[in-house]
Order: C-alpha cells, then sequence, then structure tokens
C-alpha cells in the first residue's frame, strides 16, 4: 500500500466519482462533491477529473488537494 493513501472499500465493482467522495465521508453533500470535481480539485489516477459521473473501479486512485488520497478497494 502505499504511504499516506487511505483504502475505501466498496461493495460493488464500480461507483461514480461524486458518490465515492460521500462515501468515503471526503465530503458531507453531492454538491460539495460537485463544487470540489468542477473546480478541478480533483483527480483520478494522477490527472485532473472533472466529471461527476466518471466511473470509477477496484484500484483507481483519487486525490482531493488538501483533503487526502485514496485508493478503490474491494
Amino acid at each position: 500500500m502505499t504511504e499516506g493513501v487511505t483504502e475505501i472499500k466498496i461493495t460493488t465493482d464500480s461507483i461514480a466519482l461524486d458518490q465515492f467522495l460521500k462515501w468515503a465521508q471526503v465530503v458531507p453533500s453531492g454538491g460539495m462533491a460537485k463544487q470540489l470535481i468542477q473546480a478541478g480539485e480533483v483527480l483520478v489516477n494522477g490527472e485532473c477529473e472533472t466529471k461527476r459521473s466518471r466511473r470509477l473501479t477496484i484500484g483507481d486512485e483519487i486525490e482531493v488537494r488538501g483533503l487526502g488520497r485514496f485508493r478503490l478497494g474491494k
């Protein structure tokens, strides 16, 4: 496991980026997730992602600037 990365387990094969941010308790609401994503504050596998509907799968790494780094697990 990469140091400084929190593993977040999901029970499905994939999850939308905005839903993941709520599931991982990174943000308290979908509105806040939308704001962070559209502001370019979220990286998926090292690349800026601005679509909240981006599907994440097991092994993907998500970084929210100033809030932490996460990896999807099962």
